[in-house]
């Protein structure tokens, strides 16, 4: 039975990152992954890296008259992409000569101990790090169809659909429907609720208006009994498509690790319970990334990383509670991004500041001033809480306010910020020059 210092139970981007960092201290590191289509995790596979080139790609069908034949072309440049990351990944790490990667499945013998299938081999660890990422949430109601996809299975698609439905209106979903709109396709969008429910009212009006302007059509409240054959059944009536999404979020994907046999105990989101420091009840077992079933980001999973580091190869300082800000981001055709309070959830004792981007001259220069900047300024102190950016570049802007909030910086700071011209950042100025 072959012993490490370091397990990590899957390929993704805590694991991978904290498995070059125990390799330059010489410590022995098994990377357990159970599928070579893995290596690298989900946001290069099925993520974020796959859904945003084939989301750049979109903006471009419109100069192509024939649009399967595009589409087709870009999800074989997606593939190219993929592959060749998901290549220099493993690379990456079987280079390192500490460095174990064991394509199998992995599950918990004792707090100790991993079974490794098909193999039935068993390895042991003195740090065992549940790397295993999530999955698509299935639906409550009944499917009998072949042409209903996860959002991972639907980049693989053959074919652009006639006809969309996309079920669920979170972030995926919402992103989906735009990408597939760009396209060519029809798209239509049944939820269970109202869409964007927890946001701003005026973040709502804009981000609907947008994918109603792309095509999108919206179906909210819908109660769904059944996905049957082409069809799609709610509240007594039926929608036919060539295609259908099921986006109706992401779940931890810890089923096979037996997390029972090592003691090991979930929390009320369905992922590993874990302190501040990322440990799980049994002290030498850690989980990081969506296995927490916390936030199923990519960066956040990165952030995972360096908590971890500080606890076994550091001072201990860094822990889930002294975290930076960090905004979250819809990637529509106009994006939106978001950090910290919205005007909703700030209450009384603030000051709201707004610049719709029909006045920003970049925007004019983009063609693309739909939208606004809105910021959440502390009334008395100016201090800078939240934020909320429409527009083009939001993913990419936010990123300034998220520094100015890890320093508490007020609005005074960034009004008076000297920035290059033109840009969609110079619009801060005005933004927070209403303080």
């Amino acid at each position: 039975m072959k012993h490490y210092d370091i397990a990590i139970l899957g390929f993704g981007k805590a694991g991978k990152t904290l498995a070059v960092r125990a390799n330059a201290l010489n410590k022995s590191v098994a990377v357990v992954e159970k599928s070579a289509q893995m290596y690298g995790g989900t946001c290069i596979n099925v993520g974020c890296i796959p859904t945003k080139k084939l989301i750049t790609l979109s903006k471009m069908a419109k100069f192509h008259e024939n649009k399967d034949e595009f589409f087709k072309k870009a999800v074989g440049l997606k593939n190219e992409l993929i592959l060749a990351l998901r290549a220099k990944n493993f690379a990456m790490l079987d280079s390192l000569k500490n460095v174990e990667v064991i394509t199998q499945t992995a599950s918990f013998v004792d707090k100790n101990t991993i079974l490794l299938s098909p193999s039935g081999e068993k390895i042991t660890a003195d740090k065992i790090i549940i790397n295993t990422g999530s999955k698509s949430i299935k639906p409550n109601f009944s499917v009998k169809s072949d042409i209903v996809y996860q959002s991972d299975e639907i980049l693989e698609l053959g074919h652009l659909p006639k006809h969309l439905v996309v079920v669920g209106g979170g972030f995926i979903g919402l992103e989906m429907a735009s990408m597939f709109a760009n396209f060519g396709s029809k798209v239509s969008v049944v939820l269970r609720s109202e869409i964007l429910k927890n946001e701003d009212d005026d973040v709502r009006e804009v981000l609907i208006k947008n994918l109603e302007n792309q095509g999108v059509n919206f179906i909210q409240n819908a109660k769904i009994s059944e996905i049957n054959g082409d069809k799609i059944y709610f509240n007594d009536s039926f929608l036919e498509a060539d295609a259908f999404l099921l986006s109706l979020g992401r779940t931890p994907n810890i089923d096979d690790l037996e997390l029972k046999n090592a003691g090991v105990l979930v929390n009320k989101r369905g992922g590993v319970a874990t302190d501040e420091c990322l440990r799980s009840e049994i002290s030498d077992i850690f989980a990081v990334g969506d296995a927490r079933g916390d936030e199923f980001f990519t960066y956040i999973s990165l952030d995972d990383f360096r908590i971890v580091n500080s606890y076994l190869f550091g001072d201990k300082t860094r822990t889930k509670n002294n975290r930076s800000p960090y905004a979250k981001v819809l990637f529509t055709d106009t994006p939106f991004a978001k950090i910290g309070l919205s005007e909703r959830e700030a209450g009384e004792n603030v000051k709201v500041l707004k610049v719709m981007m029909q006045n920003v001259p970049n925007a004019k220069i983009l063609g693309n001033d739909t939208g606004f900047l809105k910021a959440i300024c502390d009334k008395a102190s100016g201090e800078i809480l939240g934020a909320s950016f429409i527009c083009a570049n939001a993913h990419e802007i936010i990123n300034e306010i998220a520094i100015a909030m890890k320093f508490r910086a007020k609005a005074s700071d960034l009004a008076g910020q000297i920035f290059t011209h033109p840009s969609t950042s110079e619009a801060l100025n005005d933004l927070f020059s209403q303080f």
